[in-house]
């Protein structure tokens, strides 16, 4: 027990440090409270949330997704730090009482339980934090510390507080953990034994020798380990260690529909203010005009790094790094919070320290960033606030996108083709009607802007409705009816134009699918081919009224393929004749994977889903949801690359390469059209890229003329 000058003492610096960590605590909630209102419901069911939160932060396995060994190290300190929550509380209590009162809950299976849980709980975040200190000071690991020489930093940042607060919060947690091990192995070499229940404690007092004069051990450590968290606590709440709370907090305040499902991470939040006639400020310019979750982020980020490892963009030498987004924004945080939190506007625009332009417009909203992330942190939301402040707010964009804008504005695509010309992709034996020809069609097939326009993507068009000819589905399209769903726009931050383009293709899809004069029994549809329009549809179209059941036409050559409307032989290139295509892999496109989950139904159609392919297929190194973009998407097809090391899809064409395919297989036009066009696709030898469906009619054919029959 202390004596009592030592306890007046301590809880004199419990009101000054608790006093000083509340108020910083307190800025911190009125500052994330500036941030802009959201779309989709935070709070609702938060009883549920929470609990939800917890488990996942618990279970921590948003962490193990990725590096598994410094993942392990983490471990050590995260469940390490939990228990010892419990451990400082009674570190306190015995500082307060005499040591004789504690004996009984010492002396109980409790107690003994929890002294072996504060030693090798202790231990183990020891070696946590070496592990830790000896990879970000040691051994320099560049996938913790790399940011391209282009990146732009944050002065603070720049300035060395990164690693300065890295290792402040490293030596805390050493020492705090350590001296309060080194007090438990004093308190026994006071008491003059060992304790099988503290190994590590009794090493301690070995070392120390045994003897009533050792007592002087157990009040350092005590006061070295719970002054320590004194001294630490004002300053937590500016430091990285305060995600261990600002994590589960994110967690908790995901994005959720009502019925709390999880929203796909294709949905992006509209505008709010967008038919507000007297909106000045459209995206965000400013700190606290982002929405506040988004502010939550630069609190919850661990600085782990993992989201610019896996971008794109960062990979291929490029300004952008979503972790310096996170990073730059929680050091001016640091900075101006108390005037966030007073109500002033902050000092300077966004793009003054969080990016430059050449970062704005390198993003390929591919969502890797989001994905990777442990805490949930949406970095490429971030990125598209900005770019809606830049095109609508500032009228400052790339002049490429120009082009495509106009063409979007003006004939409903953005190649900126007549709508006259929607039909110019079928050829004189393809058969596709109109929904006017085909009033009682089953499935709506939306070619897209792609299908359409794009000679690539035509082909792909052309195979599948002989696919669904074929399967004798019961089909239409919309013909020149059809329009651009905005997706290009809505990525580039033209929110307007998007609202123009989707509110026009919504009103065309509900009138011929779920307009009140058709029949209700007869469940329509829509099947496309391009990932972009799907998820537009699904994702964002609901938003605006339009709610339809949508597939991508991989999934329903597979439902075709299951209910014996199309021959099993297809899903074995081998014996569906000589196997064209040869060799496979498939390349996951962003916006039907990673945005939507849809991963198995490319591979069960190929027929490598099951893992007995054999020399038939063999998946790139990053697939599914850690699938590399093709850099396309963000409307960067529609854009000149910004500047790098090398071009996106040159990197991802490589990737392909290597596993010695013969055949790049895509699900996604724009995917097609990239890889194709990549330096190393025109080398001689080089895999040639095939849509899935294009794969599906080959083999189709073949199947048919070695039977020898029109359909087999």
């Amino acid at each position: 027990m202390l004596s009592v000058p030592e306890q007046t003492l301590f809880l004199l610096g419990v009101i000054v440090s608790f006093f000083y960590a509340g108020l910083g605590f307190a800025e911190i909630v009125a500052a994330v409270r500036r941030g802009a209102p959201g779309y989709y419901p935070r709070t609702n069911q938060i009883l549920r949330r929470i609990v939800d939160a917890t488990v996942r932060s618990i279970t921590q396995a948003t962490v193990f997704r990725a590096r598994p060994v410094v993942s392990f190290f983490h471990a050590f300190i995260f469940y390490g730090f939990i228990f010892y929550g419990l451990v400082n509380l009674v570190d306190f209590f015995e500082g307060y009482v005499p040591h004789d009162w504690m004996a009984p809950f010492h002396h109980s299976l409790p107690g003994q339980l929890f002294r072996l849980g504060a030693d090798i709980f202790g231990t183990l975040v020891l070696i946590g934090v070496v592990f830790m200190v000896l990879r970000r000071f040691t051994a320099h690991d560049p996938k913790l510390r790399h940011f391209n020489a282009n990146v732009r930093l944050h002065e603070d940042v720049r300035a060395g507080s990164l690693e300065r607060d890295s290792l402040i919060v490293s030596v805390f947690i050493f020492l705090h953990v350590g001296l309060r091990l080194f007090a438990s192995g004093a308190l026994l070499a006071t008491e003059g034994h060992r304790d099988v229940f503290q190994p590590v404690a009794s090493l301690i007092a070995t070392i120390l020798g045994f003897g009533p004069d050792r007592i002087w051990g157990w009040h350092f450590g005590w006061w070295g380990a719970l002054g320590l968290i004194l001294v630490f606590l004002p300053y937590f709440v500016r430091s990285k260690h305060i995600h261990i709370f600002m994590a589960p907090a994110r967690f908790a305040v995901e994005k959720r529909r009502d019925d709390l499902a999880k929203v796909p991470r294709g949905a992006l939040e509209p505008l709010t203010n967008l038919e507000d006639e007297h909106a000045e400020q459209f995206g965000a310019a400013r700190l606290e005009q982002l929405p506040w979750t988004q502010l939550l982020d630069a609190y919850a980020c661990i600085q782990c790094n993992r989201c610019a490892n896996v971008c794109p963009a960062h990979s291929t030498g490029k300004s952008l790094a979503p972790s310096a987004i996170e990073i730059n924004k929680r050091y001016e945080l640091n900075r101006i919070r108390p005037l966030l939190a007073a109500g002033q506007p902050s000092p300077r625009p966004l793009m003054d320290w969080v990016m430059d332009e050449s970062a704005l417009w390198a993003c390929t909203a591919c969502g890797a960033c989001v994905e990777v992330c442990p805490v949930g942190c949406e970095q490429m939301n971030d990125i598209i606030e900005y770019r809606r402040d830049a095109v609508m707010t500032r009228g400052e964009f790339p002049a490429q996108l120009n082009n495509a804008f106009r063409g979007m504005e003006r004939a409903g695509n953005p190649w900126g083709i007549a709508a006259t010309k929607r039909l110019d992709w079928k050829e004189k034996d393809t058969v596709a009607p109109t929904v006017e020809e085909n009033p009682e069609f089953e499935v709506l097939y939306w070619v897209g802007c792609a299908g359409a326009y794009d000679p690539a993507a035509q082909k792909t068009a052309r195979a599948f409705a002989e696919i669904l000819n074929h399967a004798k589905v019961n089909f239409a399209v919309l013909g020149k009816s059809e329009g651009c769903t905005g997706d290009p726009a809505r990525r580039a931050g033209n929110e307007y134009l998007y609202y123009s383009l989707a509110t026009g293709a919504v009103e065309t899809l509900n009138a011929v699918l779920i307009d009140e004069t058709l029949d209700a029994k007869k469940s329509k549809r829509v099947v496309t081919g391009c990932p972009h329009c799907f998820n537009a549809m699904r994702n964002d179209f609901p938003q605006l009224g339009g709610h339809y059941n949508v597939v991508h036409h991989t999934e329903l050559i597979e439902e075709l393929i299951s209910a014996g409307k199309l021959p099993e032989r297809i899903l074995d290139g081998a014996t569906a004749g000589d196997g064209a295509e040869g060799k496979l892999t498939f390349h996951d496109p962003c916006y039907l994977g990673r945005h939507n989950g849809t991963y198995d139904a490319p591979r069960k159609v190929l027929g490598v889903d099951d893992g007995k392919a054999g020399d038939r297929f063999e998946e790139m190194p990053r697939n599914k949801n850690n699938s590399f973009c093709c850099g396309a998407g963000g409307a960067q097809f529609w854009k000149e690359e910004e500047p790098g090391t090398m071009k996106v899809a040159e990197a991802r064409f490589r990737e392909a390469e290597k596993t010695g395919a013969k055949t790049v297989a895509v699900g996604c036009p724009f995917c097609k059209s990239m890889l194709q066009s990549s330096e190393s696709a025109g080398k001689e030898g080089a895999p040639q890229v095939r849509d899935v469906a294009e794969i599906v009619a080959e083999r189709l054919r073949r199947v048919k003329e070695h039977l020898g029959v029109a359909a087999a």
